[in-house]
């Protein structure tokens, strides 16, 4: 085994602990894993990352499924409805420059690593309703599966938010639940980008491995480290790995401005957490 492949599959084991703790971000980590650690061309990696990511979540969703945390009926509205929009976008992406669609994906990263440094609102638990948006629901499974099948990115952090407020599902519901959607989506949009590209399956399948085995890990560890903290420092790593690629992949002076901000970035963060007896990234409001 190369150090190379090693790296690749210790990292990879992150791709199933995200999906197992937070019901998403899988495909935020394994799209830079594979094209910057793996070396795959960025459209390899994006198919590539939605084998991996279905895969994973499948085993997941079994876990939660066994512990009344899926709503089937929503899951196949969703799920079908996302399937189309990911075989679409995934068809498409496999004409899109690379440069183009890494450019696109880090940005994605960069939105999502906001949402989840600014978390959700607190919410009244209630009921899960019986009569579902069926417009809505068909309408956002179609956006979120074309975002998915085109960059890779977009899963359980656009798709649990939409289920607790669409669906009406508590918070640990939409999390399993979302793990459906992820799997069926992603499966959809592999489909169109093998219209075009090739994998080498064997990597792909050790990765998929190393993530199946993190997302176990990942669900053992459910409910012992509190969700909010794990959410909010995740995404502060996945804003600088959107920044990271951001300066990897715009020229010139672009790329280098990019680079500083992101440096800037994590400096300030390390000096607020351990300089600032105030800080926001660890005060009462980082549990919230």
């Amino acid at each position: 085994m190369t150090l190379t492949l090693a790296l690749t599959l210790l990292l990879s084991i992150m791709i199933g602990l995200s999906l197992g703790l937070l019901g998403g971000g899988g495909s935020i980590l394994t799209v830079p894993i594979l094209t910057y650690v793996a070396g795959l061309d960025p459209k390899e990696a994006i198919a590539a990352s939605l084998f991996v990511v279905g895969v994973t979540s499948v085993f997941s969703a079994v876990t939660h499924a066994r512990q009344g945390r899926v709503k089937w009926r929503t899951a196949l509205i969703f799920g079908l409805a996302s399937m189309v929009g990911a075989f679409l976008g995934g068809l498409a992406g496999g004409y899109i420059p690379g440069t183009v669609l890494m450019i696109a994906f880090a940005v994605m990263m960069v939105a999502t690593s906001l949402a989840m440094i600014r978390g959700r609102k607190k919410e009244k638990e209630s009921s899960e309703r019986t009569d579902l948006p069926l417009v809505k629901i068909l309408i956002e499974g179609l956006v979120v599966g074309l975002v998915t099948g085109l960059v890779g990115a977009g899963g359980g952090f656009l798709v649990v938010p939409a289920l607790a407020l669409l669906g009406g599902l508590s918070m640990p519901v939409a999390v399993g639940t979302s793990l459906v959607v992820i799997a069926m989506k992603s499966f959809a949009g592999l489909g169109g980008y093998l219209t075009s590209v090739s994998l080498d399956w064997a990597l792909v399948g050790a990765v998929t491995a190393a993530a199946i085995v993190g997302s176990v890990i990942g669900a053992r560890l459910a409910g012992k480290i509190p969700e909010a903290a794990l959410r909010k420092g995740f995404g502060v790593f996945v804003l600088v790995m959107g920044f990271f690629v951001l300066a990897q992949e715009l020229p010139g002076v672009g790329g280098l401005i990019v680079a500083g901000a992101a440096g800037a970035a994590a400096v300030a963060a390390l000096v607020c957490w351990f300089a600032v007896s105030r800080c926001p990234l660890r005060s009462k409001a980082f549990a919230g």
